[in-house]
């Protein structure tokens, strides 16, 4: 599946628990997300929380948005087996 917001296209990575819901995605991001090379989005009571990444391979990724420590990060600052959805940007 295929999501076009400010002129990027990204692509539907994965969705765990059905959890991406393209007209909340569409509410919530903003221009800051541009620059990202994934958003992951993670439901928590009820709500749409949204989590830049970079590629490995950036020259902006560092420790706290590297896309390889995605696993850590749901494990650590997301809610026990919560829905989310990882959108990568397509180049």
């Amino acid at each position: 599946m295929k999501i076009e917001n400010n002129g990027f296209e990204y692509e539907l990575e994965k969705n765990y628990r059905d959890g991406f819901d393209k007209e909340a995605f569409l509410e919530r991001v903003t221009e800051y997300f541009d620059e990202y090379d994934y958003i992951l989005g993670d439901w928590a009571y009820g709500k749409l929380r949204l989590k830049g990444f970079y590629d490995s391979k950036n020259k902006n990724v560092n420790k706290i948005n590297d896309i390889k420590l995605l696993d850590d990060y749901i494990k650590n600052n997301c809610a026990y087996d919560c829905k989310y959805f990882l959108l990568k940007k397509v180049k």
